[in-house]
């Protein structure tokens, strides 16, 4: 059974930086897209940030020059790298991913349970 597993969720002032993991486990044969995206309270889930297995990322304009998103394929492991955060990125975050189980199974898109990250002075 495969299963999405975040981290590095918090609390953090205006200006300051946090970094999400999320850890794909299970039986993998492959990966696609890996990504974020986050539902602020009273708001629809968007898109953060993804990359895609052939090195291309793409990032909502809210975040461009301000997050980072990145892969260890071989961990089947993404990061979000935030830094200058805004009292408006406070959201909980969702990892997302395509993956393939088994060369017999189709590729299906899988949620992680969420982090929350609050920026607040």
């Amino acid at each position: 059974q495969v299963q999405l597993v975040e981290s590095g969720g918090g609390s953090v002032q205006p200006g300051g930086s946090l970094r999400l993991s999320c850890a794909a486990s299970g039986t993998i044969l492959g990966v696609h897209r890996m990504g974020w995206y986050r539902q602020a309270p009273g708001k629809r889930r968007e898109l953060v940030a993804v990359s895609s297995s052939d090195g291309s990322t793409n990032y909502a304009d809210s975040v461009k020059g301000r997050f980072t998103i990145s892969r260890d394929n071989a961990k089947n492991t993404v990061y979000l790298q935030m830094n200058s955060l805004k009292p408006e990125d406070t959201a909980v975050y969702y990892c997302n991913a395509d993956l393939r189980s088994t060369i017999a199974t189709p590729w299906q898109n899988y949620w992680g349970q969420g982090t929350r990250v609050t920026v607040s002075s």
